[in-house]
């Protein structure tokens, strides 16, 4: 497994995205999605954001589509929204009832503001897209479904936005193509590729988080992760690797009707994720080798020097009975030894004290 914390030296990627800077040297960039865990309901849709905040999230975002626009009537559910929200009825008539209006977008986005997080919401057409940009967006939150949707990404690019672009389902073909469409737009604000299973919820065993190294190797932008697991400890793993980005479900309750309530954190939960977070980024450091925090204070105590076996009178021959490594490392290095046996004491040394440089004179 490669730890992109070690690779050799590579160009730094980042982006900014609503005056903030994310990717490598910054904190790691955590995004609660809601997506449709409102259930189609503005107020728990503010309720929600307030979550998102009280559990120390960047950004919140939503999902901003018509569902005419996105399904058409022959498309079949999902095998986990069939799981979650019963096998009868269609895609469209589940989408229909997910949908958010404009003016609820509105307020969203001024509720998230007051609450200091970023607004995001992802489109799924260009009409979503247009809505959203007149709103006033940072930037764009791609779903890994439009992947291959060249046109759409070639829109999106053209606005001069950062899109940070989920790869569920992909191959890293179809990434570079992807990144190619939004970035031939003449895109300013950059590109930041997530990795991502589009599974809801996704095993651990189909994670695959050193993807994100070959992610990282297209030096196209910052890498993250769009987590679709169950509970917090994965991402840790994928913050170790490098992820500058997370996004994570969020619901006030995972038993509720929805598709993706079940792969979803509750606020409680989605706080503890973000703690782990921070305190991996606080472990990860800076990557240099050397004693830190209480080490330097242990260092003395914890190690060995040289010490006295016995006590010798000035000018005597040292033999190698004569030394010992003790702790605590008050005196000479063992690394000393050869140094200090065959020479002679310049003063009187007693057995039990550590031996100093001006003990001895070669």
């Amino acid at each position: 497994m490669v730890n992109l914390m070690n690779e050799e030296k590579e160009r730094r990627l980042e982006l900014e995205l609503g005056g903030r800077r994310l990717g490598d040297g910054h904190p790691v960039f955590v995004i609660a999605e809601v997506g449709v865990n409102h259930n189609g309901s503005p107020e728990l849709a503010r309720r929600l954001v307030r979550a998102a905040a009280a559990a120390g999230a960047d950004a919140v975002k939503f999902q901003t589509f018509s569902a005419e626009r996105l399904a058409s009537r022959a498309a079949r559910k999902a095998a986990y929204q069939e799981q979650t929200t019963g096998a009868e009825g269609s895609q469209l008539e589940l989408l229909k009832g997910l949908e958010l209006s404009e003016a609820a977008h509105r307020d969203l986005k001024k509720e998230a503001e007051d609450c200091g997080l970023l607004f995001l919401s992802t489109p799924f057409d260009e009409a979503a897209a247009d809505f959203l940009l007149g709103l006033g967006v940072p930037g764009w939150k791609v779903s890994s479904g439009d992947v291959t949707n060249l046109p759409f990404l070639e829109q999106l690019g053209r606005t001069g936005l950062p899109v940070i672009l989920s790869t569920g389902m992909s191959y890293l073909e179809e990434v570079k193509e992807a990144a190619a469409a939004v970035a031939g737009s003449v895109v300013r604000g950059g590109v930041a590729l997530l990795h991502c299973v589009s599974a809801y919820p996704a095993g651990a065993a189909d994670l695959n988080l050193s993807a994100m190294g070959a992610l990282r190797r297209l030096e196209i932008g910052p890498v993250g992760f769009s987590d679709h697991t169950l509970g917090v400890h994965l991402a840790l793993g994928a913050v170790a690797l490098g992820a500058s980005i997370l996004e994570k479900h969020l619901t006030l309750d995972c038993g509720m009707e929805g598709p993706d309530h079940r792969a979803s954190l509750e606020p409680e939960a989605f706080g503890r994720y973000v703690s782990g977070v921070r305190e991996m980024e606080l472990a990860l450091g800076d990557g240099v080798k050397e004693p830190r925090g209480e080490e330097v204070r242990n260092r003395e105590v914890g190690r060995k020097s040289l010490h006295w076996a016995r006590s010798l009178s000035p000018g005597g021959r040292v033999l190698g009975g004569d030394v010992v490594a003790l702790r605590p490392a008050t005196g000479l290095d063992p690394g000393c030894r050869e140094w200090v046996v065959g020479g002679r004491t310049a003063r009187a040394v007693v057995a039990g004290e550590p031996v100093l440089e001006g003990d001895v004179e070669r």
